[in-house]
């Protein structure tokens, strides 16, 4: 009985941060991926173009924050869900300016 309900208030944290990060967005939509031990990353892309993650303990715990947040799921992070990113500079210097020529990490 302690395990659900502090599932539930766990998910009722994320359901709050999700929905406090779809209300600067303007909206949003995510997916759940699981991360091995570490639990389930819950990935959320803005109507904005802007995204972030939130992780889980559980994937179970991620459905219910996803569920009481009303966050749509995509099943997959491609196609048109994943054109919704907006990168940036950072962004690309951190994932691959090094292999095409962009300035070093550090």
């Amino acid at each position: 009985m302690a395990d659900t309900k502090q599932a539930e208030r766990r998910a009722a944290k994320l359901a709050k941060q999700i929905q406090a990060f779809a209300g600067e967005h303007g909206g949003a939509e995510g997916q759940l991926a699981h991360i091995g031990q570490a639990g389930t990353r819950i990935v959320l892309v803005g109507e904005d173009g802007g995204w972030g993650d939130l992780v889980a303990p559980t994937y179970e715990t991620a459905q219910l924050a996803a569920e009481k947040a009303g966050l749509t799921l995509h099943d997959e992070f491609d196609g048109e869900f994943a054109a919704k990113v907006v990168t940036g500079p950072y962004e690309w210097t951190r994932m691959a300016g090094i292999q095409i020529g962009g300035p070093a990490n550090s």
